[in-house]
């Protein structure tokens, strides 16, 4: 077991500003106090009511990652193919960059089983207050008490200089889900995230549209500015 204190920037800041996938992933096992303080950092996030409805299952069997990595798999080869397609069109500068982005996810699907751990995300929708559930369009709220834990967990990865990334392709197969991981019915699977120390830099610099772009002033659609 390591005592080693995290070992990734320490500023919030800067945690939050290189917080990019990263898919590419070693096999080296986890510390049981790094991954301790990553799953504490999920328990401190905000959830309505202070109910905590969600659950995270930590997969370290390797039968149970294979399994995983099996119904990953031909997702991700669906999605891929429908991605590069939609950007086949864009200048070769930026489409040589979704390549890129591409090939990371083919390696993530053919290596997933090998990650030293893989965090699936779980909510019971009974326990949440969805406020928006009758409303005429597909509800969000209830997904606001569980993904704070989910991006908690992902800030405390860089904070411990693991690689993370968060995918939901697995729900497109969520029987499959709950029969290789024993989920009960009545839970939902909300997201995964394979983490594990990176092969090569890891997270780093991201592209974001700033506040000029993203925030309005008192009515949408007002500039920031």
């Amino acid at each position: 077991m390591s005592n080693a204190e995290p070992n990734g920037p320490s500023d919030l800041y800067e945690v939050m500003s290189t917080l990019r996938a990263v898919r590419r992933l070693k096999p080296d096992p986890i510390p049981h106090d790094v991954m301790e303080r990553v799953l504490q950092a999920a328990c401190w996030a905000p959830t309505g009511g202070n109910q905590q409805p969600w659950r995270v299952i930590v997969v370290e069997d390797a039968a149970r990652k294979q399994a995983l990595a099996d119904i990953y798999g031909p997702e991700w080869a669906i999605y891929v193919e429908g991605f590069l397609a939609r950007v086949s069109g864009l200048p070769a500068d930026e489409l040589d960059k979704w390549k890129r982005v591409a090939a990371a996810g083919d390696y993530l699907a053919e290596h997933l089983a090998e990650a030293p751990a893989i965090l699936i995300f779980c909510a019971d929708p009974r326990r949440m207050a969805i406020t928006d559930a009758k409303l005429d369009r597909i509800s969000m709220v209830g997904g606001g008490s569980v993904y704070p834990a989910v991006q908690n967990a992902m800030l405390a990865c860089v904070a411990e200089g693991l690689g993370c990334t968060l995918t939901t392709l697995h729900c497109l197969k969520e029987d499959e889900v709950r029969a290789a991981l024993e989920i009960p019915p009545e839970w939902a699977t909300v997201g995964m995230v394979p983490i594990g120390y990176p092969v090569g830099k890891g997270h780093g610099p991201i592209t974001r549209l700033p506040p000029t772009k993203m925030a309005y002033r008192d009515t949408f659609g007002s500039s920031w500015e």
